[in-house]
């Protein structure tokens, strides 16, 4: 889900002003979200009242700051530099858990290296050639920020608290990271103006704002709660091999053998890092 936020994501950002992309999806889960949560966010308000601060903080991170990062990456950098940059995340998560006090093993260690690699190895197509010739501009600092942002907030997502259901706590964090939002969206208006609304990019903003952000973040809260922000972020390597699938499927586009290598290294460093011996 969320590899079709990023290939949706860049096709948008001729269209729609980054921060207005960022609203509209936000805007788009919230609405997904209420038939599931409405009633629980009115029968837990006291609890989430009392945790006012953590949801702040978190809604901030991981709705307000992420998303609209990337965006704003992606106007002034190349695909092939997000992609790299974003191949740190699961690194950083890993760094921010362990301060937290969650424990690294040397097998789950080594098998994030060997994910990372084959990451590394697929966007640069096997080249080290590719690699010293990349360009790096004013949006590689953006996506830096950006990643900065996901790893904290998948590190604090260990502190939810129990007595808030996934969905409500979700719910929650989505509608604080829109208001927070709201002051950059009125001024993205005032200055950049509103979009030409069409068939394509409100279905896009729709499998962005459903997909990618009502689902995803559920999926992936629920998994750092089941299994840890280091585990769980050593899968967020699969999004290359994601996105080579739909490639193939939506516009034909066959992967080289290279390519297969790169995606066993990554296939084989997750799986390494998430075996328990």
């Amino acid at each position: 889900m969320w590899s079709g936020n990023f290939v949706i994501a860049r096709a948008l950002s001729d269209e729609i002003p980054p921060i207005q992309t960022a609203f509209w999806r936000w805007a788009i889960a919230l609405l997904a979200l209420a038939p599931f949560a409405a009633r629980g966010l009115w029968q837990h308000r006291s609890a989430i009242r009392a945790h006012a601060g953590y949801i702040t903080v978190v809604g901030l991170l991981g709705m307000t700051l992420f998303n609209t990062l990337i965006y704003i990456a992606g106007q002034t950098t190349s695909a092939t530099n997000l992609a790299l940059i974003a191949a740190a995340s699961p690194v950083l998560i890993a760094v921010f858990a362990a301060v937290g006090g969650e424990r690294l093993s040397r097998l789950r260690v080594a098998g994030m290296l060997l994910a990372l690699v084959g990451v590394v190895a697929l966007v640069a197509k096997g080249s080290v050639t590719v690699l010293l010739g990349l360009d790096f501009a004013v949006g590689d600092l953006w996506m830096i920020a950006a990643m900065c942002t996901f790893a904290g907030y998948s590190a604090l997502l260990k502190r939810k608290p129990k007595e808030i259901p996934a969905v409500v706590f979700l719910a929650a964090t989505v509608l604080f990271g829109l208001v927070m939002l709201l002051p950059a969206q009125l001024v993205s208006l005032a200055v950049e103006g509103g979009f030409s609304p069409t068939g394509g990019n409100l279905s896009a903003l729709a499998y962005i704002g459903i997909a990618s952000s009502a689902l995803a973040f559920f999926v992936w809260n629920k998994a750092v709660e089941l299994i840890g922000a280091t585990r769980a972020g050593v899968v967020y390597y699969l999004q290359p091999v994601c996105v080579a699938g739909l490639a193939y499927l939506a516009i034909g586009e066959a992967s080289t053998l290279a390519q297969f290598a790169c995606m066993g290294l990554i296939i084989a460093g997750v799986v390494l890092s998430s075996s328990r011996r």
